[in-house]
Order: C-alpha cells, then sequence, then structure tokens
C-alpha cells in the first residue's frame, strides 16, 4: 500500500514533501477532506477526478483538516491510496429515501460484497444523521463481524449543515462507505478521549432518541446553564467545552456525548447521539495535557509490533478537543506522528463524531470528543 498526501491550492497541486512516488493513473481511492464552504463548489469534484482518473473518490466536510502533521482549515486535503494486494469497493445512501438513520445503515451494508470484505471505513453527514442509529445498522449489517471505523462530516463549529460525497459533487444527507478487500490487510484501531469528569454522577430521567429534557427530574438545559457559568453566553459554542460521560443501562462502558444544538423555547438540548433514559451521566472538561496524551495512547493502540510502522493512518478527532486545545492542537497530531515513528502517512480531519468499537473491540461505537485512529498494514 502507497499513500500519497496532496494539497489542492490555486489551480495546483502539491504533494506532501513524506510522499513516495505515485503513478496518478494507479491511485484506486482518493479521500478528500476540506471545509463545507470549499466543497461547495462544483468545480472541485471535477478538479480531483481528472488528477485521479481511475479513483473512488470520496469527499467530506470537516472542522478543520489533519495533513500530515499539521492542521489546517479551509484547506483541499488529499489522500491517495495505491494498492499491492487488495482493493475497495464503495457504496452511499442518502439519508432522505429511509425512515430513519438505522435504516439507511442497513442497506449501505447491503451495497457491499461481503466476499474477502476485512474492513469498512464510513463518513456520514453530522447534521442529520444519527449517529447512534447510524452505528447499530452498521454494525448489524455485517452481523458485528467486521472492524467499522470512520466519522461525521464537520462544518467548523457552526453545525449548520454538512457535506459527503462519492464520484460526484457532495451533498447533506449522505452516508459512504469503503470496503477494503483482501487478506493481505491488517486494519487496526485506537480511540481515546482524556477529559476530566467533575460532579455527583446523574441519571437522565426524560430524554427523546438524541433529545435530552430532564436529569433527575431538571430540566437539563437549565443544569447544564448552571454549570457552564459565564461560557452560557456562548452557547451552543461553548458546550463543546463541557461533553456529557454517558452509560446506558445495557453497558458498563462509557462513552462521551457532544450537544449540537439548544431549543430555548422547548427548553431541550440535541445530542450527537442517544441519550437514553436511565442513563448515567457526568459532565466533563479538558485537560490539555491530558487530552495530547490520550492521542498517543491512541496511536499505540493501534501499533503491530511485528509488522513495524503502519503504511497510513487516518485520525480523526473531535471539533471539541480541537476548541479546547486551541493554538496547541497540532500537538495532539504530533503526539501520534511520534508514536507511530514519525514516517506514517497521516490525514484525517475534525469531526461532529467519531465511528470506532471500544478499545478491547467489538461492535463499532459513536464516540464524541476523542482521538480516534486506524491504522494500515499491507503484509506480504
Amino acid at each position: 500500500m502507497n499513500v500519497s498526501l496532496f494539497q489542492y491550492q490555486e489551480d495546483h497541486w502539491i504533494a506532501h514533501p513524506l510522499n513516495k512516488p505515485v503513478s496518478l493513473t494507479a491511485v484506486r481511492l482518493v479521500l478528500c477532506f476540506s471545509s463545507k464552504d470549499i466543497l461547495r463548489h462544483e468545480a472541485l469534484y471535477d478538479k480531483i477526478k481528472t488528477q485521479f482518473p481511475f479513483s473512488e473518490i470520496v469527499m467530506c466536510s470537516t472542522a478543520g483538516e489533519i495533513y500530515g502533521q499539521t492542521v489546517i482549515d479551509d484547506s483541499v486535503s488529499v489522500a491517495a491510496f495505491e494498492f499491492d494486494q487488495c482493493s475497495v469497493k464503495t457504496a452511499s445512501v442518502d439519508i432522505d429515501d429511509f425512515p430513519n438513520s438505522y435504516d439507511a445503515a442497513i442497506d449501505l451494508m447491503k451495497k457491499l460484497s461481503k466476499n474477502e470484505l476485512v474492513y469498512v471505513m464510513v463518513f456520514s453527514d453530522g447534521n442529520l444523521v444519527n449517529g447512534s442509529e447510524l452505528v447499530k445498522g452498521l454494525n448489524d449489517g455485517v452481523d458485528h463481524q467486521l472492524l467499522i471505523t470512520g466519522g461525521l462530516a464537520g462544518d467548523g463549529a457552526d453545525f449548520s449543515s454538512t457535506l459527503v460525497g462519492l464520484n460526484g459533487h457532495p451533498e447533506e444527507g449522505k452516508i459512504v462507505a469503503v470496503g477494503f478487500y483482501g487478506t493481505k490487510l491488517l486494519v487496526t484501531h485506537g480511540s481515546q478521549g482524556g477529559w476530566d469528569m467533575f460532579g455527583l454522577e446523574k441519571e437522565i430521567t426524560r430524554s427523546v432518541a438524541n433529545v435530552l429534557y430532564e436529569i433527575d427530574g431538571t430540566n437539563a438545559l437549565d443544569l447544564y446553564k448552571k454549570y457552564l457559568g459565564p461560557d452560557v453566553e456562548n452557547l451552543p459554542g461553548s458546550s463543546l467545552l463541557f461533553p456529557l460521560s454517558l452509560t446506558t443501562p445495557e453497558t458498563k462502558k462509557s462513552v462521551v456525548r457532544t450537544i449540537l444544538s439548544i431549543d430555548e423555547e422547548n427548553k431541550s438540548m440535541t445530542f450527537a447521539g442517544d441519550v437514553p433514559v436511565g442513563s448515567k451521566v457526568k459532565f466533563m472538561r479538558g485537560n490539555l495535557d491530558k487530552l495530547t496524551a490520550a492521542a498517543a495512547t491512541a496511536a499505540t493502540q493501534t501499533l503491530i509490533a511485528e509488522n513495524g510502522t503502519p503504511d497510513f493512518s487516518l485520525l480523526i478527532s473531535c471539533v471539541g478537543r480541537k476548541l479546547i486545545l486551541g493554538s496547541r492542537i497540532e500537538e495532539e497530531v504530533e503526539a501520534v506522528a511520534e508514536v507511530l515513528g514519525g514516517q506514517t502517512c497521516l490525514a484525517g480531519f475534525y469531526a461532529y463524531g467519531e465511528i470506532s468499537p471500544f478499545n478491547e473491540g467489538g461492535g463499532c461505537q459513536l464516540h464524541n470528543q476523542t482521538m480516534t485512529i486506524t491504522s494500515f498494514y499491507e503484509v506480504s
């Protein structure tokens, strides 16, 4: 596997210094990460298709692009894949064609052949799709037998709309899957948060899917505003700095949930994933050093000692981490690069949700506020 990085600037393609020689006509998969405003330009897809004429092209809007060891806003960042002993197939669905996100995910997985399928990469609209129902459908669609990772598209810190595309101009409501095939491909994963919890554990007493109304019988939005203090004036953006740790009644493992929007009239908060009644929650806040250390831990979890460094690592981190880390944002990417040996090709984006199993394995989960890493090894 040879993965090369490129940026598209002012009608020119700029190759990353670490790139190995690449044949553009041999590229079979292109991942393009960019801001929503740039992806809106219809000519961009045509430019990419001209550069990589025989490739499957996946496009995803972001809250910031990861390009090597740098974090950039409003760039066109591209990862181009050549394969020696494996192949890819792609599929997409539109959320408007289904009654819910679960059914959309089931149909998406049906579109991929299961013969020698070893891994699935998923990019989803981050605004119209319910991430919790999405991962349930993805898992059921492969009988919980395959590794699935990916992320929900971003829109900076605006949370207005997101774009995803496959072999065409990106649109709202799209969910794209890339199936990786071949027995010579090894794919590993790691996901870590690094947030501090504070306050007493509380219980969700009223919610509907991903909309939260009450915690411990008290209006959740009022309670949340109490914890935010002066940051309440900057809602909903400031909510990214104070996510919730959530443990559902069905599992002992906690996940992090980020607020997507608030409704002052209905006194409710909408989250990136479901917040079921009976779940236990605690408030969280960021610690800069712990966030960076967690990114390094996530990278360590993807290493296979006998296979050396990965050929490529996909990094999907949360927009909330980006807002917390601020000018220190590249520290978490640099920490990942150091763990992986400094020569691994890194690409990815800041997202509205990260898709990955727990580190112990199992089906994929929807995470928020984590650094999630997927590493690829093509073995002989």
